[in-house]
């Protein structure tokens, strides 16, 4: 089992990356797969074609209140986040043909994720070992990693775009990543969509980690995006179903 993070600012096409790293190994017969979204946007269901309200699928954070709100549970005793688990599995785990969901989904109570990290890092040590990936697409702000959502990682990808804030990112991350005691076995950045192709130079010269290239800016990918259609339904010689095919295999894969 292999778990792959992609991380970077919001716009950089992080989303749109993880989305189709599953169309690539689940049309290579490289699964299963478990997708994971930190994001609190929930931008990851919709791109790989999943309507969890329509599946009656719950997020982890939609499941800690209906258990610790509306019902009138108690945090006392034992847990909340390990006395969770096993509904996390029954009611929070999309479960496809080709691969599995899990959504933290939005802020528990106001200001603060570590219930619903904490519940979900405890979900994802039991069943990940299902599964020969787990692609975890990570918000910008990186609060999720910082609280060890997992503490073991193969491979990170970090999607930089068109800003010194980006290149900022990335060394911000490392930081992050070392200071929370967070394993990873590659650290990856990879230029977005709108990352300009006469940056690379200044990507591959300043910053310690490798570069793998830029996701290709694909129209239609763009035009799936906004109709709210499945990117694994792109066509398999789609500029950016390509562009991120050589990514991978680039890392690997």
């Amino acid at each position: 089992m292999k778990i792959l993070v992609t991380m970077g600012r919001g716009g950089t096409g992080k989303s749109s990356f993880t989305a189709l790293m599953a169309k690539y190994f689940t049309g290579s017969a490289q699964g299963p797969i478990l997708l994971v979204d930190l994001d609190p946007d929930q931008n990851l269901a919709e791109m790989v074609g999943v309507d969890l309200e329509q599946e009656g699928v719950k997020t982890v954070a939609d499941l800690l209140a209906a258990t610790f709100i509306e019902k009138g549970g108690t945090t006392a005793g034992i847990a909340p986040s390990e006395r969770i688990e096993s509904t996390i599995w029954k009611e929070g785990l999309y479960e496809g043909n080709d691969f599995d969901l899990i959504a933290v989904g939005t802020k528990w109570v106001e200001g603060c994720y570590c219930l619903p990290d904490a519940a979900l890092k405890n979900a994802l040590g039991t069943i990940t070992k299902n599964y020969r990936y787990v692609l975890i697409d990570s918000p910008a702000g990186l609060e999720h990693l910082n609280r060890r959502v997992t503490a073991r990682v193969d491979d990170i990808f970090d999607i930089i775009g068109p800003s010194s804030k980006s290149f900022a990112h990335v060394q911000r991350a490392d930081r992050v990543i070392r200071e929370a005691g967070i394993t990873a076995s590659h650290f990856y950045v990879v230029g977005g969509y709108l990352f300009p192709a006469s940056e690379k130079e200044r990507a591959v010269t300043t910053l310690e980690h490798t570069y793998l290239g830029n996701i290709a800016c694909d129209p239609l990918l763009q035009k799936f995006v906004l109709d709210g259609r499945s990117l694994l339904d792109l066509p398999d010689d789609s500029p950016a179903v390509l562009s991120v095919r050589a990514i991978l295999q680039s890392a690997g894969y």
